[in-house]
């Protein structure tokens, strides 16, 4: 099922969020903020229910996700600790886990011989998929339940965090030389 927002309408609660931020009583932004946030805790947590149930830690399931998403499949421990925005040993705990399970390898740096990349193996690639593919039967069915104001609360405060706009710039030419 697709559903449209209109984009008009979504920019001006983007701007009325933004606006809601500067006045005395900001209630209208922080009903958007809690609508956002109740959505990303929502859809989290089914994907961290299907990712226990197929026997990863949460973080363990994001380590995987972040190595294989990335634009070379494949990332040093202090990148996944970065993008975990956990500590190094941490990360490397995680990582030894996942090694342990044979859901990822270490192998020596093609760019670096002394850095140590982890790629995800065909076991994690397998078991990430089966995962997302559980997850969207239970994201679909919540999402269908949201109402169009709730859809539409959570984006525009998305756009807001990411500093996105949906207002259209007329590009300039400018002549040279006459």
């Amino acid at each position: 099922m697709t559903i449209v927002i209109d984009a008009g309408r979504l920019e001006k609660k983007r701007k009325d969020a933004i606006r809601a931020r500067t006045v005395q009583d900001r209630r209208l932004y922080f009903q958007s903020v809690a609508q956002t946030r109740y959505v990303l805790r929502k859809v989290f947590r089914l994907i961290e229910e299907r990712a226990k149930a197929a026997g990863l830690d949460p973080l363990e399931h994001q380590a995987l996700i972040q190595i294989y998403g990335s634009p070379e499949m494949k990332l040093r421990v202090k990148e996944v600790a970065e993008r975990l925005d956990i500590a190094p040993a941490f990360a490397s705990s995680i990582l030894k886990s996942l090694e342990e399970r044979q859901l990822l390898v270490r192998l020596a740096s093609d760019r670096d011989q002394r850095v140590t990349d982890v790629v995800v193996t065909q076991q994690g690639k397998e078991l990430l998929h089966r995962i997302d593919e559980q997850v969207h039967v239970h994201v679909d069915f919540f999402t269908q339940q949201l109402p169009q104001e709730a859809r539409e609360a959570a984006i525009s405060i998305m756009m807001f965090y990411i500093g996105i706009s949906l207002t259209t710039r007329q590009a300039t030419k400018s002549t040279i030389g006459g």
